[in-house]
């Protein structure tokens, strides 16, 4: 089942998301693995059903949230593009691109620089941040609820492909 989105006004002018689920969540990752229902892999994340309700949740919390505080959706959703783009799974980054193109671009601008930079540093090198980027965040707007909003969500997309990773590998080892 497809997500749909739509925009409603929001504090930061860019709307906040809404997502029509339907009649049940779209789950991410048994979408992007092409998991079917009753299907050996469905059953086995069934009986881990709190983590798969966790990583869903962290993804609808982190990256669709509709109250997304002092980082807009469309931050929100330029920096998992860049941290997917950067961890290089095709199938998060094509959902990554999508919902980009969805909520459009952030505003160009020092403080877009700034996130898209902590992001890139924190995916990559995260023993590389400093006080220095810290107070950049700080001084480009950002309370500290933000600052670990946007943290979270860069630690969260490497996450998602380690497991998007792990069960393509189960998906693969059963078809074998």
């Amino acid at each position: 089942m497809a997500l749909k989105a739509f925009a409603t006004p929001g504090p930061l002018g860019d709307g906040w998301l809404e997502w029509d689920y339907g009649m049940a969540e779209d789950d991410l990752v048994e979408r992007l693995l092409g998991i079917e229902p009753g299907s050996p892999l469905a059953a086995l994340r069934l009986q881990r059903e709190a983590i798969r309700q966790h990583a869903q949740g962290a993804w609808r919390e982190l990256v669709l949230t509709q109250v997304p505080g002092g980082v807009s959706s469309r931050e929100r959703a330029a920096i998992a593009l860049a941290v997917a783009r950067q961890q290089g799974n095709a199938a998060l980054l094509a959902e990554c691109e999508a919902l980009a193109a969805q909520v459009g671009a952030p505003p160009e601008g020092a403080r877009t620089e700034v996130l898209l930079r902590y992001a890139a540093m924190v995916a990559e090198a995260p023993e590389r941040c400093g006080q220095a980027d810290i107070d950049a965040l700080v001084a480009a707007g950002m309370s500290s609820q933000d600052i670990v909003a946007v943290t979270q969500l860069v630690a969260f997309i490497p996450f998602q492909v380690t497991l998007l990773a792990g069960l393509r590998a189960m998906q693969e080892e059963a078809r074998a």
